[in-house]
């Protein structure tokens, strides 16, 4: 089992930069890719930056160039460092781990975006 827990999220303007951390616990080893997805009220949970486990990145195309996904192996945490923030990334982000062909979720962390 592996437990994730999130940290970061809250109210910022436009423009503004958050960063979300989740630290990773339990079951720790063979962890592959780490990620974030997000979920905005009335929409699906959809993806938003992944890294795998050699740091090989994949972003959303609406977050490309903004959001910056990194990871500590050694703390077992990943990063998302979000830049330029708008109001449509609104939402509650959620931390995602997969290990040995099982994905874990965090409790979500709720980003707020003001115009």
């Amino acid at each position: 089992q592996v437990q994730l827990v999130e940290s970061g999220g809250g109210l910022v303007q436009a423009g503004g930069s958050l960063r979300l951390s989740c630290k990773a616990s339990g079951s720790t080893f063979s962890i592959n890719r780490m990620g974030w997805y997000r979920q905005a009220p009335g929409k699906q949970r959809d993806l938003v930056a992944t890294i795998t486990s050699d740091s090989s990145t994949n972003y959303a195309d609406s977050v490309k160039g903004r959001f910056t996904i990194s990871r500590d192996n050694a703390k077992n945490t990943v990063y998302l460092q979000m830049n330029y923030l708008k109001p449509e990334d609104t939402a509650d982000y959620y931390c995602y781990v997969r290990r040995l062909m099982r994905d874990y979720w965090g409790q979500g962390t709720q980003v707020s975006v003001s115009s």
